[in-house]
């Protein structure tokens, strides 16, 4: 069973949301941008051992649907144990990649996939044998 792990915000302003989550949330960052090769900034949502999930913040790869054009969302992902057998049900079930699978080096494999209904999600296995 996949439970959301981890869910990322999109944003056209790095910095400027990353003030906006902080000022009314409290969240703090980490930087992986030199992990991951792309500015990325892990969102730290609460202590450890509190219910809730972190997340990430990383620029808008494509323009945020226009205004009254749709929801723009965040998009959570999900923690499997076999990262294939998951990917091959995903897409038995008609779902679509979106992103291939790719290595957090030394952390996990992750992708993205989009679901029957367009829907963006992703997926994640701890690998700490990843790259």
């Amino acid at each position: 069973m996949g439970r959301p792990v981890h869910f990322e915000i999109q944003a056209d302003d790095v910095e400027r949301a990353k003030a906006f989550y902080a000022s009314v949330f409290g969240w703090t960052y980490e930087d992986y941008s030199a992990l991951t090769g792309s500015t990325y900034y892990g969102i730290v949502t609460g202590a450890e051992g509190e219910p809730g999930i972190n997340g990430g913040l990383l620029e808008r790869p494509a323009p945020a649907p226009a205004s009254e054009q749709g929801t723009n969302a965040f998009v959570c992902t999900m923690g499997v144990q076999d990262y294939d057998a998951t990917e091959a049900a995903i897409l038995g079930a008609g779902g679509r990649v979106a992103l291939p699978k790719y290595a957090l080096p030394g952390m996990a494999w992750q992708g993205y996939y989009l679901d029957t209904e367009g829907n963006t999600f992703g997926i994640h296995q701890p690998d700490e044998q990843a790259g």
